[in-house]
């Protein structure tokens, strides 16, 4: 993300001020210099926040630094680094034969931060808070407390990917939330949860520490003290405390990351960027023409040059995408026929040209392409102002169109209005994120599914293209049905064959999962040989297995 002057580059030093008067991080120097004592708080940058509101609201504030992390718990955690899933809040469940639904069988010796203790009506009320402000979980149809321990889910269908998806819902407590009167506009100031890092402490408008939960049930993974966030207004403040060594661990995007980052301190620097985020993909406003024809979107893909958008604008950090659509998480899904036969990523032209021509969008004799009405064919792509890898894509894409005779406008502007754009309908194209889940079940059900069609006006948080699918509802309901792995394949293929027909967003890269760190005051990071978690997953469920793992360096 690009960091704005102005307000902007105030926000990031204040933020370095804060940080360096709080932490005293010294850059290069090593554990003895430091006066490390173990008690240093992990300090975190978040990239996206120029300023912090005190809204622990897991539900309808998932997104706040730390809250679905350090302080709130599921009962499992997926790891996607390798594909492991490690009981949690629960010590086991079990599927019913038919796929209707799984009871968990949950931790005994788990409390609250506040004391009390952790029990099945915990996850009762927490699901029906989930789904009572953020929708999701159709396929539920009931959620009971068999006793203190033991939570039983039935569905009103078979649906196969449900492990993970209810597994990973954290998990809030009843005794708090169920007295709120409108939970949806709760702060949450105070937040008690199960995890590792719940007390809130030093709260400021740009930095918060987190400190220890004095009632963990695994107290001994509790190594550090805690965890400090710092609020930065973009990816250059964020990138300049990583290079002067004012944070631990880096999730942003850092441009030229060997000599910004590493070369500053190779004893101790490193990152790890797996091609196991969600996919990146191109979307067009398919309630407008023309971007409801499915080969005007194929045109339009097939006039980028995804070798440059990600060479160029992503720092060669990812890889093209293929019309699959899927990313590296689901290599083991791939089909190769698919990737083969299908031709509307690589880019051509000539075959661009002779789509864009049989639409009725000609070449007029300025060299632009006018509409059937006579008006030129220019339209805007939506991506956030800060996020200055993503802007760099956009102006990428707006060269490679100009050679087709299409004007694409880079509208940077704040996030929040491009994402309020995306969600009520009234954006035109724009960059975009998939769901990423341990199946492509998720992502396919995101982007096609006729079920996460919203009309525009109508706020939606996934499908924003308002693209569905009767042939792709089919197989996606086939595939949820079974269980078994041979038949789930092939259905799969079908879905990845329909994906490639249809082109409902345009695939352009795989999302680099960005992570880099310091060895110097904290050791046991995950890495590409021992990937217990993804080094860029400080967002994510399976950043918890982080904080437990994470050891202070002592000087």
């Amino acid at each position: 993300m690009t960091l704005h002057r102005g307000r902007a580059a105030v926000l990031a030093a204040g933020a370095l001020a804060v940080a360096l008067a709080l932490t005293g991080c010294g850059g290069t120097t090593s554990p003895e210099a430091s006066g490390l004592d173990g008690s240093q708080l992990l300090t975190i940058p978040r990239e996206d926040m120029g300023t912090f509101d005190r809204n622990f609201n897991p539900f309808s504030n998932p997104d706040f630094p730390m809250t679905q992390v350090a302080i709130y718990e599921s009962m499992l955690v997926f790891n996607p680094a390798d594909g492991t899933t490690t009981p949690w809040l629960a010590t086991e469940w079990e599927v019913a034969d038919d796929g209707t639904g799984i009871t968990f069988h949950l931790r005994d010796d788990v409390s609250w931060s506040d004391g009390e203790p952790f029990e099945a009506e915990d996850v009762v009320v927490s699901f029906d808070l989930q789904r009572e402000i953020r929708g999701g979980f159709d396929y539920i149809d009931t959620v009971t407390a068999v006793d203190p321990q033991t939570v039983e889910f039935d569905f009103s269908e078979p649906f196969s990917p449900a492990l993970l998806d209810v597994g990973q819902q954290i998990i809030a407590p009843a005794h708090i939330w169920s007295e709120f009167d409108d939970p949806a506009k709760e702060t949450n100031p105070e937040p008690v949860g199960t995890g590792p890092y719940t007390e809130v402490t030093n709260f400021q408008a740009q930095s918060f520490d987190l400190l220890k939960n004095p009632h963990y049930w695994q107290p001994e993974k509790q190594k550090i003290e805690g965890v400090r966030m710092l609020a930065f207004a973009g990816n250059d403040g964020a990138n300049l405390a990583a290079a002067n060594g004012d944070v631990d661990w880096s999730p942003q995007f850092i441009p030229n990351i060997e000599q910004a980052f590493v070369a500053k301190d190779p004893e101790h620097r490193f990152y790890w960027f797996p091609t196991t985020g969600s996919m990146v993909s191109w979307q067009f406003n398919t309630t407008q023409a023309p971007f409801d024809d499915p080969n005007v979107r194929k045109a339009l893909s097939m006039a980028v040059d995804r070798d440059q958008v990600t060479s160029i604008g992503m720092q060669g950090y990812t890889v093209p995408a293929d019309c699959t659509g899927l990313s590296g998480a689901y290599d083991s899904w791939r089909d190769q026929e698919v990737v083969d036969s299908c031709t509307w990523t690589k880019r051509d032209l000539d075959g661009a040209a002779k789509l864009l021509d049989a639409a009725g969008i000609t070449l007029g004799a300025d060299g632009t392409r006018v509409l059937p009405d006579g008006s030129p064919f220019e339209f805007d792509f939506s991506v956030g102002s800060t996020s200055s890898d993503w802007v760099s894509v956009g102006n990428v894409i707006s060269q490679n169109l100009a050679d087709l005779g299409v004007t694409v406008n880079v509208a940077a502007r704040d996030w929040a209005e491009v994402v309020s754009s995306y969600e009520n309908g009234t954006f035109e194209s724009g960059i975009v994120w998939s769901n990423n889940a341990p199946t492509p079940y998720q992502f396919y059900r995101g982007v096609m599914s006729t079920e996460t069609v919203k009309p525009t006006g109508e706020q939606t948080f996934e499908n924003y293209h308002r693209y569905g699918s009767a042939e792709a509802d089919a197989l996606l309901a086939e595939f949820a049905a079974t269980s078994d792995e041979a038949q789930q394949r092939s259905i799969m293929n079908q879905l990845q064959a329909q994906f490639a027909e249809e082109a409902p967003v345009v695939a352009l890269f795989p999302g680099p999962e960005f992570g880099a760190a310091s060895t110097l005051r904290f050791t046991g990071w995950p890495d590409e040989d021992d990937p217990y978690a993804s080094l860029g997953a400080v967002r994510a469920r399976s950043a918890v297995l982080i904080l437990t793992t994470l050891e202070p360096v002592k000087g």
